[in-house]
């Protein structure tokens, strides 16, 4: 980050939408007094409608997602963005290019692949020379994953078991809505791998975020839509797991945090996600529907006539749960690896609230606090698009914990 004078800490970008709400409405609630916060985005009615509820007396930035001198004094007012805007290939770019150019840190909630890519093309090297730390997926997508992986290396290492193989991240339990943001972002890259199939390599590449694809390690097929025998990740399970929907992001994610560590979890480290279906005999038949209702909603987003249909019944941007039932959900991740010394450790990642938006707020809110208040916490880096294990660490860990998340690892 930049040492240039800045008159805030934190400006939360796209504050009026329904997550950008809920993530003001933490930082409200838990940001340290004295943490200069602003909320920005393109309707200052809004912004002083949200500001009114939350009863709170911060100062209101105006910049459309498009406006790039707008946003470039915005970048320049702040050390970190936290921006809810998307899907983000559509109106996340100007914004992360605008924190990269100042020096400023920033933080999002980005589940697509393509966005990810020319992000890193675009920005890597000139945050790196502003000393900007960009990061990415900052939410459900994609901290579970990323610091789950990143606690378990650390147990397995700190007991000097060997290296990372074979792991896998299982959604144990998990209950909330299912995001409109998620959803158009879905539709966004079906769009754009329509008009552009060459992307459509790099987008279904295990490596499509690594800083170096050639020089990633030759570990064969790894696919995000298998169904698995449980007792292949771990003796003790049962039944057959089913793809997770967001594993096709989630694992690139992760293998980019290898490779900007020198391939620290290992060379032969292989990665994938699915999500348990229970352990009753029906188990297959449940992995097997999952597997086609995912395959069918992605092509149905590819055809006219499905599109409209499906249009009308999914969640729309912008839309969201009841505070109950946001209260109510929950998820569970379960991550279990093999060492090189054979020895087999577990990790597990929980918190109440509903993944995509109360454990989601709280996550990007706290991922914004660490870089503000936890400098000297944070991992060594020079800055540029990084994951939140590489650019936050272990400061966003003790402060997850801090918020009720359960982070472990530990030998099994």
């Amino acid at each position: 980050m930049s040492d240039l004078p800045r008159d805030f800490d934190v400006v939360v970008y796209g504050a009026t939408g329904f997550v950008g709400a809920l993530v003001a409405k933490h930082l409200a609630g838990h940001a340290p007094a004295g943490t200069r916060i602003a909320l920005a985005g393109r309707s200052a009615a809004k912004l002083a409608d949200v500001k009114s509820r939350l009863n709170v007396d911060w100062p209101v930035l105006i910049a459309d997602a498009a406006d790039a001198e707008a946003l470039a004094t915005v970048a320049a007012r702040t050390r970190v963005v936290i921006t809810t805007v998307g899907p983000y290939a559509k109106y996340g770019r100007p914004l992360a290019h605008a924190c990269a150019a100042a020096g400023t840190d920033y933080v999002d909630l980005t589940g697509e692949v393509l966005f990810a890519r020319d992000s890193i093309d675009e920005n890597h090297e000139l945050a790196r020379s502003t000393g900007a730390r960009i990061v990415h997926s900052c939410g459900f997508d994609s901290i579970p994953s990323d610091l789950g992986v990143h606690v378990l290396h650390q147990r397995v290492e700190q007991d000097g078991a060997g290296e990372l193989t074979e792991t896998t991240l299982v959604v144990t339990s998990m209950s909330g809505g299912f995001s409109g943001g998620t959803i158009d972002s879905m539709r966004n890259q079906v769009d754009v791998l329509k008009k552009e199939p060459s992307l459509r390599k790099v987008a279904g590449s295990p490596y499509s975020l690594s800083p170096d694809r050639h020089a990633e390690p030759k570990l064969g097929r790894q696919s995000d839509m298998d169904t698995i025998p449980a007792s292949e990740v771990h003796p003790k399970l049962r039944g057959r797991l089913a793809p997770f929907v967001m594993a096709s992001y989630n694992t690139r994610v992760v293998r980019r945090t290898n490779a900007l560590r020198g391939w620290a979890y290992g060379r032969g480290f292989r990665y994938r996600e699915a999500m348990s279906v229970g352990a009753s005999p029906l188990s297959p038949l449940l992995a097997i529907g999952t597997k086609l209702g995912l395959g069918a909603l992605v092509a149905g987003l590819a055809v006219p006539p499905t599109r409209y249909l499906l249009d009308r019944v999914l969640p729309k941007p912008g839309e969201g749960p009841s505070e109950k039932v946001q209260q109510n959900g929950h998820f569970t991740m379960d991550i279990f690896t093999t060492t090189t010394t054979g020895a087999r450790y577990t990790a597990r990642v929980r918190a109440k609230g509903d993944p995509g938006y109360a454990a989601t707020a709280v996550m990007l809110g706290e991922s914004a606090l660490a870089l503000v208040l936890d400098r000297d916490a944070l991992p060594p880096s020079e800055g540029g698009v990084l994951t939140p294990a590489t650019a936050i660490g272990d400061a966003l860990v003790n402060r997850l914990r801090a918020a009720g998340f359960e982070i472990t690892a530990r030998k099994v």
